[in-house]
């Protein structure tokens, strides 16, 4: 797929920026969520759980969880798919791994779980699933193409025959 990551270094880059991108958004999320609704303020709260959570989603994503997410797109895929339903298969198999391991670190971290931990695991993550998954899909998925694609330009392989093909009809 064309201006997806291919060296290890533009997957270091893309992983970086996507964790940020699903992160901020679900730490947002689950502060309004506890607060009973959004303000501003929200915004800057985020970045206390950010430092944390941030990191832990990183590590979780490229160590642990990207070869069953993976070997998981590789099952439900076929070479006839066009390139944007596989990243949308991708990208939904990727929320349905790390948003319940993500929200048990979190029921982990910053509740005060004790006995009730399974509960308010499954809470969380019944909470944040719905939230994940649109995030994913209509906004940190596009947005980190987007950026993706503006630090690591491609020259797509049909531009010159293109140009050749237009300055032949023109002589």
């Amino acid at each position: 797929m064309e201006n997806m990551p291919r060296t290890k270094t533009e997957g270091l880059f893309f992983s970086i920026l996507m964790t940020f991108l699903m992160v901020y958004a679900m730490v947002c999320y689950n502060i309004a969520l506890n607060l009973g609704g959004m303000s501003n303020q929200v915004f800057l709260m985020a970045f206390g759980e950010l430092r944390i959570m941030w990191p832990a989603a990183l590590i979780l994503e490229m160590l642990v969880l990207s070869k069953p997410i993976m070997a998981l797109t590789m099952r439900a895929v076929t070479p006839e798919m066009p390139p944007m339903i596989i990243i949308l298969i991708r990208s939904a198999i990727t929320v349905c791994l790390m948003c319940p391991s993500m929200s048990f670190i979190a029921a982990v971290l910053f509740q005060d779980a004790g006995a009730q931990l399974p509960a308010l695991w499954v809470q969380t993550a019944v909470f944040n699933f719905p939230m994940a998954l649109c995030w994913q899909l209509c906004f940190a998925g596009p947005i980190g193409r987007a950026v993706f694609r503006l630090f690591f330009r491609r020259k797509s392989a049909a531009a010159p025959l293109a140009v050749r093909r237009n300055s032949t009809e023109i002589q």
